[in-house]
C-alpha cells in the first residue's frame, strides 16, 4: 500500500485522519496511530509485524534498564547499550545480509563452506533498515542523556511504527521527536500545510519519477552492448532525476502526513544537485541518513578530532557501510566507496582547485554523482562497466535507439525535472506552500495555489488510474 496508490489516497489516509481527529485525548490518539500503522505495515508484510513489535518492545526494555542506572558512561550502561545495539544489528544482519554473506563465503572458499547453508527461506522485512536505525537512535540518545527513556511502551511503539516514516523513512532521530510522542498540537494551518506538502510530493513521484522510471527500467533491462551512447546518457540523466524525485517526493509526502498528525519532521532534501562539492552534496541529499551516520557512527569513531589519516579512514568506513546499508550487493558498496573516496580527496585538499571555480565545481559534482549512480542502478559490476563503456565509446550498431525507449512524455518529464531540481522555481513553490497568498505575485487571484494543487492532484489521480509504473525505489532498502 504505497502512498501513491488509490487505496491509500482514497481509503487508508482519509480513514486514518477521521479516526485520529475523532479521538478526544492524546493517549488514545497514540493508540489509534499505532493500530493504524500496524495495519498499514501488515498490508504489505503481515508475517513481519511480530518482528517489528519484538524489536520495539525489546528496545523499550533496554531503555528502561538504562533509565534505572546512574547517569554517566558507567560500565553497566555501556553493557546495556552494547547488548541493545547487538540485538538490533543481529536482526538486520540476519534478514538483510545472511544470504549476501553466505554467497561471498561460498565464493571465497570455492564452495566448500557456505553453499550447504539453506537461506532461501529468509525474506527481507519491509523497512528493516529504517526501523533498525530508529532503534539504535532511541538507545544511544537515552545513553547520551539527550532524551529520556519513555515510561509508556505505546509511545515507543509509535516512534517505531508511525506509518508515514515506517517503510522508507525519513530516518527520525529519537531526540528530534521525543517531546512530540507524548504531547503535540495540530492546528488547521498544520493540516492545510501537510495536505499541500503531500500533494506536491505526490506530483513529484507520479508525474516525474514514475514517467522517467519506466524509460530507465526499459534501458537498464537491456544489455549495455545493445544501447546507443545517446540513449545511455539520456537514461543516466533520467535516473539521476528519477531517484531524486522519487525519494524527495516520498519524503515530502511523509513530512506532510506527519504534520497533519501534529509531528514536525526535519527536512530530508535540499536541492542536492546544485551542490559545489561532494561534502555539500551529502549535506543536501538524504539529510536524515547523513545525520544518522554522523551522530551514531562518524562521531563515535573520532570524527574530525583525530589525525588526518584516521579522519580519512573514518570517512571510508562510514561510506562503505552507507553503501552496504542500501543493499546487500557489492554494487551498492562501490557506490558508497566512490562517494567516500571523493570526500577523502576533498578533505585532503586535492580537489581544491576544482571546487574553486563555480562552473567547474558544479560539473565535477554532477559527474561524480552520475558516475556513482551507474553502480547504484546496475544489477552487477559487469553491467555497470558495460554501461560506462557505452557512455564513453559510441556503439556502431545499437539494438535499442533513443526514440525506441524515450517518448515525448518522458522528454517533458526530464525537462520539468531539470527545472524543479534547482531552487530557481522550486523555492517559489515552497514559499507558496507556507503562505498561499504569496502566489498573488504570479497570479491575478489568490486562489491560484489551491487551484493548482487540485489540478496537480487530479492529474496524479488520472495517471494512477491508468495503471502506470508505480514503485518506490527506497522500499527495497
Amino acid at each position: 500500500m504505497v502512498f501513491s496508490s488509490e487505496l491509500f489516497l482514497f481509503g487508508f489516509l482519509p480513514l486514518a485522519l477521521a479516526l485520529y481527529f475523532a479521538t478526544p485525548r492524546a493517549a488514545p490518539k497514540n493508540a489509534v496511530l499505532v493500530a493504524l500503522s500496524l495495519v498499514f505495515y501488515a498490508w504489505g508484510g503481515a508475517m513481519f509485524v511480530p518482528l517489528v513489535l519484538v524489536s520495539a518492545l525489546a528496545n523499550y526494555g533496554f531503555g528502561r534498564a538504562l533509565a534505572r542506572l546512574p547517569d554517566g558512561p558507567t560500565r553497566e550502561r555501556r553493557l546495556v547499550v552494547a547488548a541493545a545495539v547487538t540485538f538490533d544489528l543481529a536482526i538486520l544482519v540476519w534478514f538483510k545480509y545472511a544470504g549476501f554473506l553466505n554467497d561471498n563465503l561460498t565464493f571465497v572458499t570455492g564452495g566448500h563452506i557456505g553453499r550447504s547453508v539453506a537461506l532461501s527461506h529468509i525474506y527481507l522485512p519491509l523497512g528493516i533498515s529504517f526501523f533498525t536505525f530508529h532503534a539504535i537512535s532511541y538507545i544511544v540518545d537515552i545513553y547520551r542523556g539527550t532524551s529520556q527513556a519513555r515510561k509508556n511502551p505505546l509511545e515507543v511503539l509509535l516512534y517505531f511504527v508511525f506509518f508515514p516514516q515506517l517503510i522508507a523513512g525519513p530516518i527520525i532521530r529519537y531526540k528530534d521527536v521525543a517531546a512530540q510522542l507524548s504531547r503535540r498540537a495540530v492546528t488547521v494551518d498544520d493540516v492545510a500545510y501537510g495536505a499541500r506538502r503531500f500533494v506536491v510530493g505526490l506530483g513529484k513521484k507520479v508525474l516525474i519519477a514514475n514517467t522517467l522510471g519506466a524509460c530507465v527500467d526499459h534501458v537498464f533491462n537491456t544489455p549495455a552492448t545493445a544501447l546507443s551512447t545517446g540513449l545511455a546518457w539520456f537514461a543516466l540523466a533520467a535516473y539521476t532525476l528519477q531517484i531524486y524525485f522519487d525519494f524527495s517526493g516520498y519524503s515530502d509526502m511523509a513530512i506532510g502526513m506527519a504534520r497533519m498528525f501534529g509531528f514536525r519532521f526535519l527536512e530530508n532534501f535540499d536541492f542536492p544537485y546544485v551542490s559545489h562539492s561532494i561534502r555539500e552534496f551529502w549535506q543536501r541529499w538524504h539529510i536524515s541518513l547523513s545525520r544518522w551516520f554522523r551522530d551514531y557512527l562518524y562521531v563515535p569513531l573520532g570524527g574530525n578530532r583525530v589525525t588526518p589519516w584516521r579522519v580519512y579512514a573514518n570517512l571510508t568506513i562510514v561510506f562503505f557501510l552507507c553503501g552496504l546499508w542500501h543493499g546487500a550487493k557489492w554494487t551498492f558498496v562501490a557506490w558508497g566507496l566512490i562517494h567516500g573516496a571523493f570526500l577523502v580527496l576533498e578533505r585532503a585538499g586535492v580537489m581544491r582547485r576544482v571546487t574553486r571555480t563555480p562552473i567547474v565545481r558544479h560539473v565535477y559534482v554532477l559527474a561524480v554523482v552520475m558516475f556513482a549512480w551507474v553502480f547504484f542502478r546496475s544489477d552487477s559490476f559487469a553491467y555497470a562497466l558495460g554501461f560506462l563503456r557505452t557512455l564513453a565509446v559510441p556503439n556502431a550498431s545499437p539494438a535499442l535507439t533513443f526514440w525506441a525507449a524515450a517518448d515525448h512524455e518522458t522528454l517533458l518529464a526530464l525537462a520539468l525535472g531539470c527545472v524543479l531540481a534547482t531552487p530557481v522555481v522550486a523555492r517559489r513553490v515552497e514559499r507558496a506552500l507556507h503562505d498561499p497568498r504569496s502566489w498573488s505575485r504570479f497570479s491575478p487571484a489568490t486562489v491560484a495555489v489551491p487551484a493548482c494543487l487540485v489540478a496537480l492532484f487530479l492529474a496524479c489521480t488520472l495517471k494512477l488510474a491508468a495503471g502506470t509504473y508505480n514503485p518506490f525505489i527506497y522500499f527495497r532498502f
